[in-house]
């Protein structure tokens, strides 16, 4: 019978290594300051269809 090496868990071990080589290249934001921005930009929105009606 031939031998098999222990190899374990294939896939698990991609995402481990995938996770281990992330980078963040990007600004880090906080996830409240772009829900507050979110409606900020709302507010204003509406706001300018009450002063600039068409």
């Amino acid at each position: 019978m031939a031998e098999k090496k222990n190899e374990g868990f294939q896939s698990g071990a991609g995402l481990i290594r995938y996770f281990e080589e992330e980078e963040i290249k990007g600004p880090a934001l906080d996830p409240k300051l772009v829900i507050y921005i979110g409606i900020a930009m709302a507010v204003i929105v509406e706001l300018a269809k009450i002063f600039w009606p068409i």
